[in-house]
């Protein structure tokens, strides 16, 4: 891969990609009129199924399915889908009322991270907090300990809380009321849902129904977005040494998964594709990747147990061995 990604970088690595950021407008239509059939068979498992373990079944894959429903609005934020479509918008919008992830802020805070990924000094906006070994010894106590809560694996499966409930609705109203007021709204819209599923088939069945898929869907899309720049072969440098490129090959994964996995998580495991080329329609990730000899070698992580605890247990950036490392690491 050496000679040829000195041979395309940069720009020149991003025109390469442009073939693939045509949206067909009719595969969108139609992908998202299936996803959102899938989604309504798994909510009336869940809602009416007449024993309560099968309930758990359709409301945990309506969870699943929620995943990739929300890369539509990811991808339609990024200018990718519905371009020009005004019900594809409203839809769009809709989601991000419905998953408590606003469009303003959403869009907001995504754009940073997409601007910033991997700059090892880089603000913790829209990504989880990175910060080098040093400076992890000159923190407050305070400081420390919000450090840690962030990037404990308690926050990213309780992000149903802690990623969009405070972070996305709660978190951007206080920092400009404003312009984030739809992040209550949508709170107040959830949880209006709730009770109103509570008063008509029971607490059980409103707490299945209702909460359960969303708080499946965002542990498992906060896991997604942590593991996606949180790995070990990952690369970070510093402002001055900063490229967009290498940003996108060397800190953004390959999430190997079995086929009906990449289904339901919309392709997003396809991340270092998405990073260079965010135009890119998820369901064209793929193509893009097999036709890109320079995309085929990129730092891979997995669902497999073992990949699992090797990304969550690191918590800093030590720039003597390039690397991320952990908690023991660190003080040794």
């Amino acid at each position: 891969m050496g000679e040829v990604e000195e041979r395309r970088a940069g720009a020149a690595l991003v025109r390469a990609t442009k073939p693939f950021s045509v949206e067909d407008p009719a595969t969108t239509r139609r992908l998202f009129t299936t996803t959102m059939l899938a989604y309504a068979g798994c909510e009336a498992v869940a809602l009416f199924a007449p024993w309560w373990p099968l309930q758990i079944v359709g409301a945990l894959t309506a969870g699943l399915v929620l995943v990739r429903i929300f890369i539509f609005f990811h991808d339609h934020l990024h200018g990718a889908i519905f371009r020009t479509s005004r019900l594809g918008h409203a839809a769009m919008v809709g989601v991000g009322w419905f998953m408590m992830s606003p469009h303003p802020v959403w869009r907001e805070t995504h754009d940073y991270h997409h601007r910033n990924n991997a700059k090892m000094l880089g603000a913790s906006i829209g990504s989880y907090p990175t910060v080098t070994v040093n400076m992890w010894r000159s923190m407050s106590p305070k400081n420390r300990f919000w450090y840690r809560f962030a990037r404990n694996p308690l926050t990213i499966v309780f992000g149903y809380f802690t990623v969009f409930m405070a972070g996305m609705c709660l978190s951007a109203f206080v920092r400009d009321p404003r312009r984030h007021w739809r992040g209550p709204a949508s709170m107040v819209l959830h949880f209006g849902l709730l009770a109103a599923i509570w008063a008509w088939l029971g607490p059980a069945t409103a707490l299945i129904s209702v909460s359960l898929p969303l708080a499946f869907a965002c542990a498992a899309g906060s896991y997604l977005f942590y593991a996606q720049h949180n790995f070990p072969s990952a690369e970070l440098r510093s402002r001055e040494h900063w490229t967009y490129h290498h940003a996108a090959l060397r800190a953004s994964s390959m999430f190997d998964m079995p086929g009906w996995m990449h289904w339901f998580t919309g392709n997003i495991g396809y991340h270092h594709v998405h990073h260079l080329n965010h135009q890119i329609p998820f369901y064209r990730l793929p193509e893009a990747m097999a036709a890109i000899p320079e995309l085929q070698t990129p730092g891979r992580t997995s669902w497999r147990p073992a990949d699992v605890l090797s990304c969550l247990r690191l918590k800093l950036w030590d720039p003597d061995r390039n690397q991320l490392v952990g908690w023991s690491e660190a003080s040794a």
